[in-house]
């Protein structure tokens, strides 16, 4: 696909059909996703790969309780074949930032040393680069938080405490939807968002 006709076409996927989608196909947008930008090339992001409707249980039942359930607004979302948790590693960027090519910066002194967390932004990029790929592959995407549960996938899936979940991403064949309320506010207009040479 075209890369304009990639960006219009993305929207977020919250019905999907429990059509197995194929690991290689998984591993293409992996791929994908892993070669986005990182400060330093710190390249911390890793994710939490979970496939099929065992894997994929597991996740609901920590993150979703049954009485929940029974009145989300999304029950389709949870046909999804995968969900991928990307993490990342704050510190990380600390020791990255504390190597003698990087140490000017004063970075690498703590986690608090950063005004912008570029953890996030980098794997931020890295999801992005998901839901595109999702979208290059003919399958819906859809990113949404943890939250409260961040602690809860932690432990139930073995993650290294020091890592930070960016959410997660169900990925799919699409099913018929009806568009979430958020799909009918319009985008603004460029010329509302761009500045140039002065706000």
């Amino acid at each position: 696909m075209e890369f304009d006709q990639l960006i219009r076409h993305r929207r977020m996927t919250r019905a999907f059909t429990d059509e197995a989608v194929d690991r290689s196909t998984v591993d293409r947008m992996l791929d994908a996703a892993r070669r986005g930008p990182s400060a330093g090339n710190t390249a911390s992001i890793e994710f939490l790969v979970l496939e099929g409707k065992e894997q994929t249980a597991r996740y609901w039942d920590t993150t979703l309780s049954s009485i929940r359930r029974e009145s989300f607004p999304w029950p389709e979302l949870l046909h999804a074949h995968v969900l991928i948790v990307p993490w990342v590693d704050p510190d990380a960027y600390v020791r990255r930032y504390d190597e003698p090519d990087k140490v000017r910066t004063g970075l690498g002194a703590s986690v608090d040393a950063w005004s912008v967390p570029y953890w996030f932004v980098d794997g931020g990029a890295a999801a992005m680069t998901l839901l595109l790929a999702a979208e290059n592959e003919g399958l819906g995407a859809l990113l949404f938080g943890l939250f409260e549960h961040e602690d809860a996938v932690r432990a139930g899936f073995g993650v290294p405490a020091d890592r930070r979940a960016l959410g997660a991403i169900a990925i799919g064949h699409r099913a018929p939807a009806r568009p979430s309320q958020s799909a009918g506010r319009a985008r603004r207009p460029l010329a509302t968002i761009v500045h140039r040479g002065s706000w």
